[in-house]
């Protein structure tokens, strides 16, 4: 598998104030548009459970920059030789919008292709944009699937403990240490900690679905462009 890591995936909004690791590894889609990691951190397995997220009022913005990202593969496609996927990991939306460029990343999309082989992965970044290449298959002909994921958020804020439960519903009451983490893309991030409604519904899903039994208690983190939250420590990076 490949890791993260060496492209540097910790540089990303994804896990630039997560802690460091040594490994990260993409796992693929565990549940809806629930993301599945695995890191290392000092021969210690940790699983991470991320969720991408922004505003209804804002989803506009995002539906705009999936257009224009989609656009660069559609032009990729036409000088590639073989079947591949492109999955978009993250990015900053609201900077992305202002200063992206289609023909940029389609030629970057073009010389990575050029160095892949079947069932190779390649991890790419362009500007706050990372995202998989794989290839599956070598023909004389170009396809790209293009897969992305992030929840538009349609509630009111102070209902955000949603979001959260569906995190924890994925989450796997394991032998190691776990990550949940809620990356909020908004411009106006969801998490409020002046909204009492939003604060007591959040502390009492917490309270109810994660057992202080369990003996690896997972992170749960909501990270926007205002930081980064732990909520069980109630510790802010």
């Amino acid at each position: 598998m490949l890791n993260l890591i060496d492209g540097g995936i910790q540089n990303s909004n994804l896990f630039l104030h997560m802690p460091l690791f040594d490994e990260i590894y993409y796992e693929g889609y565990l549940r809806g548009k629930v993301r599945k990691y695995k890191a290392i951190r000092e021969d210690q397995p940790c699983q991470i459970l991320v969720l991408n997220v922004i505003r209804k009022d804002e989803d506009v913005v995002w539906h705009s920059m999936q257009d224009l990202v989609k656009r660069s593969i559609t032009e990729a496609k036409f000088s590639v030789h073989g079947i591949y996927v492109v999955d978009l990991l993250t990015m900053d939306i609201h900077k992305e919008i202002k200063t992206f460029k289609p023909a940029e990343l389609t030629e970057l999309l073009i010389n990575h292709t050029r160095k892949s082989t079947p069932g190779s992965t390649r991890l790419i970044k362009y500007s706050t944009i990372y995202c998989l290449l794989q290839k599956t298959l070598h023909e004389e002909w170009g396809k790209i699937v293009f897969k992305t994921a992030v929840e538009v958020f349609k509630d009111k804020p102070h209902f955000l403990d949603l979001l959260i439960k569906q995190l924890i519903k994925s989450f796997e009451f394991s032998h190691e240490p776990s990550i949940l983490l809620l990356n909020d893309l908004s411009l106006n991030p969801i998490f409020d900690p002046h909204d009492d409604q939003q604060q007591e519904r959040i502390n009492k899903l917490l309270e109810k679905q994660i057992p202080k039994s369990i003996e690896f208690p997972p992170e749960v983190y909501i990270q926007d462009k205002n930081g980064v939250r732990e909520l069980l420590s109630g510790s802010i990076i």
